[in-house]
């Protein structure tokens, strides 16, 4: 007949003071668990906003009157446009758009000032960016709500016959590459990154923990195998897993939401290379660093916090205060998503891919050189 024990908080005592004991000993996964509100609290609270500002943006000046100056000085004080750049082509304009130089090019053209004075509505042209829809929204509805109040203090005294007339200005609205705002044509590229982020790392961060819990790591350090063999032996399988997974987002992408794809797809696989190479590097480092597989599945999920929320993917990058910006340019993530919706959408080539091509470059880079030098040949 099977024994009852009746309830002891003596034994209830001895096995609450056994967990504490317990998680004094595992210190990181204690760290994780308060580290993790605190920076969700932070970055919620001081980096996300949904109402960005200060967008860069470009101005073809084609007539230096009074009017268009007071024009462009009304545009920029509503602080939705930061003018960094006078353009002086259209091919200019075109160029540092599709690069993400600027997302605004404000086309001020020529006899502005004296269609304007003569009652012919002259043409404004605000092209926007149109990748990311969510960014440029409140800037191009501010602006189209600008024009009823910018020349206010010139048509007056003798011009105040233009300020009885409703629409003295011909406000035209050019979205670019995405002219219908479709989100999908935005989130699908992204999601494509956001996915290899979150498998690669998690998948090589298991690696040498599952081997160490295992038992298998005898047989790895047995091996007359130098450290970087080890390592790079182990992301290679892994490689074919992320193009598999990039596959079947593009055919998805491609056949299901209809997605423009552009630019050249040898070009995005190149970069995809780069990117998966980067993120394994980055799982294996984590896996050298980490005691047991919870300690890998916490640090590939606080690297993965961040980088979902910082690179742009769910909400606008420049809306972000410059500190988060700071951070968000040194993850990988940030310059995937704007190679894959360059290429896609824009139909960017190697010369505009390149500059958000060698930070990924040099992180994969750094990653794995720490993960080699982590790499231990003897069991601690």
């Amino acid at each position: 007949m099977r024994r009852r024990y009746e309830f002891s908080p003596r034994r209830f005592w001895a096995i609450v003071v056994k967990e504490f004991i317990q998680m004094r000993r595992d210190r990181l996964t204690f760290v994780m668990m308060i580290s993790m509100p605190l920076m969700q609290l932070i970055l919620f609270g001081y980096a996300i906003n949904s109402d960005p500002r200060h967008l860069p943006a470009g101005v073809l000046l084609g007539d230096h009157g009074p009017q268009a100056r007071t024009l462009l000085h009304a545009i920029s004080n509503s602080t939705y446009f930061n003018f960094v750049r006078e353009l002086d082509t259209e091919q200019e304009a075109r160029e540092a758009i599709a690069r993400g130089e600027i997302q605004f090019i404000l086309n001020i053209p020529e006899n502005f000032t004296r269609d304007l004075l003569r009652g012919d509505r002259p043409t404004l042209l605000i092209e926007a960016d149109g990748t990311d829809p969510a960014a440029i929204g409140n800037a191009v509805s501010a602006a189209r709500l600008l024009l009823n109040t910018a020349m206010r203090h010139d048509f007056q005294g003798p011009l105040d016959y233009l300020a009885a007339q409703r629409d003295a200005i011909d406000l035209r609205i050019q979205t670019l590459y995405n002219p219908e705002g479709i989100t999908r044509y935005n989130i699908v590229p992204g999601l494509m990154g956001v996915v290899l982020t979150m498998t690669m790392i998690m998948i090589t961060g298991l690696g040498i923990t599952r081997e160490r819990e295992r038992g298998t790591m005898e047989n790895l350090l047995s091996m007359p195998a130098h450290p970087a063999e080890v390592l790079i032996g182990k992301i290679i399988p892994y490689i074919l897993l992320g193009y598999i997974q990039v596959a079947l987002i593009l055919g998805a992408a491609y056949g299901l939401f209809h997605v423009p794809m552009v630019g050249s797809l040898a070009l995005l696989l190149a970069a995809t290379f780069v990117f998966i190479v980067a993120h394994l590097a980055m799982g294996i480092t984590f896996s050298t660093l980490a005691k047991n597989q919870l300690q890998a599945v916490q640090m590939a999920y606080f690297f993965f916090l961040p980088s979902i929320m910082l690179s742009g993917f769910m909400f606008p990058f420049r809306g972000m205060p410059r500190w988060a910006q700071d951070i968000g340019e040194i993850l990988p993530l940030t310059h995937f998503l704007r190679i894959t919706r360059g290429i896609l959408l824009k139909g960017n080539g190697l010369p505009e891919v390149w500059p958000q091509l060698w930070p990924i470059a040099l992180f994969a880079a750094l990653a794995l050189t720490i993960g080699v030098k982590r790499y231990r040949r003897t069991l601690d």
